[in-house]
């Protein structure tokens, strides 16, 4: 079994197993969501692989009211699990990965169909985000996003070893730059101190004490 059904196994029916006793489970739509994904790609300009990264999921209004309750829940669950995929088989996205839970008035209780489809990000910008160290996930865009101890910052680090602004993230093109700012004890990718380098899927970026994860997805 592959990781993303482990995934919603684990996480997404071990949550709402109480709400799923019965009808369309949560474990089905993973599934089909990431069938879609393979049958869907194509060939980026790069010459990788390139999924799908929005997908509308159509549902009848029964299972649409029963999904409501714990809707955002799934949803993100959801996304994580193509995400999860995405890395599996090594696919690149136009932008955030994204799935909405939409009424389908046709669709009988029990029955879904899933649209999956290739969405650019904002202004042009690919799919990006950090995985912090509480779990909590921030997307990137198009804006530069600065680290540093100033609460101005974009994301504040509490580290007596990170400057004051210490480093940003910066979009170029469909990618993202990691750009050290003049900090004091510097910004490392992989345990590697550097000034400025593009980002890959999985990347430890370092400041001070304080390790994020960079997703392409």
């Amino acid at each position: 079994m592959k990781g993303f059904e482990r995934r919603l196994e684990g996480l997404v029916e071990g949550v709402f197993a109480r709400v799923f006793r019965s009808g369309l489970r949560p474990i089905e739509l993973g599934r089909r969501l990431v069938r879609e994904m393979d049958l869907n790609r194509s060939i980026g300009v790069r010459g990788r692989p390139l999924a799908p990264n929005h997908f509308d999921i159509r549902v009848s209004q029964t299972d649409h009211d029963r999904f409501a309750e714990i809707g955002d829940s799934l949803t993100r669950e959801l996304c994580e699990a193509a995400r999860e995929h995405g890395r599996e088989e090594g696919y690149s996205f136009m932008g955030p990965i994204s799935v909405d839970v939409v009424v389908d008035p046709k669709k009988r209780t029990g029955d879904f169909a899933i649209d999956a489809r290739m969405r650019e990000g904002i202004g042009g910008v690919g799919a990006g985000s950090l995985l912090l160290p509480n779990g909590d996930r921030y997307m990137l865009g198009a804006d530069p996003v600065v680290f540093g101890r100033m609460p101005e910052c974009d994301i504040t680090l509490n580290d007596s070893n990170v400057s004051r602004r210490h480093a940003e993230i910066r979009a170029t093109g469909d990618t993202f730059t990691l750009v050290d700012l003049g900090s004091t004890n510097g910004t490392k990718i992989n345990g590697v101190r550097v000034a400025e380098r593009e980002l890959i899927d999985g990347d430890e970026l370092s400041f001070g004490t304080i390790r994020l994860i960079f997703q392409a997805s």
